[in-house]
């Protein structure tokens, strides 16, 4: 006798518009094979229904089969079949890769203006752009700065991601370009470092690598309180030495700029070393 299917009474559990439930009951045979292609030959493919005027279709998934009494050439099976959207996600692939940025700016003191546009009453000392004087030194004021921040997520296999990669990987945090990297010049692009996971137990489970960077521009050729830097990479750092001084026409002690000095505060290195390639 072939095995029998037939639709529960309470079957057709409804999300309508998201999911559907049938439930069925499967008699006559003792083989779970024979019992789902019962189940697969009386459940619909899809099931379909209209919301707000628009046809969808859920398509069917794959039969829940529960045995709930089986003997030799006889048994008896519960099953529920569901119905929902198909999950069209794929897995990431070697080599694939996402990209973000961030332009809020980071906050840096300055002691030096870029121009002193009125100073009252008339006549009072003239400090060159100097910022803050005191009558001992000069306090300078935090600035929002342009920083451009962005990070790069890419998938690398297992035979990438090895020890003397994630110590090349580690060398290179906290260096700068050496070269041209994804269109900024050298000495532009700050590399803040690297995270990485890998989930699942398989050697062909992906690595999931995430690199971060900051970007601030190179200048050339400014003036700083009547002083010309000729060059200041992007992250150099730059400061002021003061003087006393005295201002003619106000009778006053003033502080002015005496030198401007340019410091390599951080080392420099080839990005290339990060295998994510160095182009645009």
């Amino acid at each position: 006798m072939p095995a029998t299917c037939v639709e529960l009474m309470l079957s057709r559990r409804i999300v309508h518009g998201e999911s559907a439930e049938f439930q069925y009951l499967v008699q006559g045979t003792d083989s779970e094979a024979d019992a789902l292609a019962a189940v697969l030959a009386a459940a619909p493919a899809s099931y379909v229904f209209t919301v707000d005027g628009v046809t969808v279709t859920l398509p069917r998934q794959a039969p829940e089969l529960e045995p709930l009494h089986v003997t030799s050439g006889d048994g008896m099976w519960q099953a529920r079949v569901d119905y929902r959207p198909e999950n069209r996600s794929t897995p990431p692939q070697e080599d694939e890769s996402s990209f973000s940025f961030d332009t809020t700016g980071g906050t840096q003191k300055v002691t030096q203006s870029l121009q002193t546009i009125g100073s009252y009453p008339a006549g009072a000392p003239d400090f060159k752009g100097a910022v803050g004087f005191d009558g001992e030194k000069v306090e300078g004021c935090d600035i929002t700065v342009p920083v451009y921040k962005f990070s790069e997520t890419h998938f690398k296999g297992a035979a990438f991601v090895n020890g003397p990669y994630k110590a090349a990987v580690m060398a290179l945090t906290g260096q700068v370009n050496s070269a041209g990297f994804r269109g900024f010049a050298a000495g532009e692009v700050l590399f803040l470092g690297a995270s990485g996971a890998r989930r699942g137990r398989s050697s062909s489970d992906l690595w999931e690598l995430s690199f971060h960077f900051a970007v601030s521009k190179n200048r050339a050729s400014f003036d700083v309180g009547g002083i010309t830097v000729a060059a200041k990479a992007g992250w150099e750092y730059l400061w002021v030495l003061y003087e006393d001084a005295v201002d003619p026409g106000a009778k006053a002690r003033i502080r002015r700029p005496r030198a401007v000095y340019v410091e390599k505060v951080y080392e420099t290195g080839d990005f290339a070393g990060l295998g994510i390639g160095t182009g645009a």
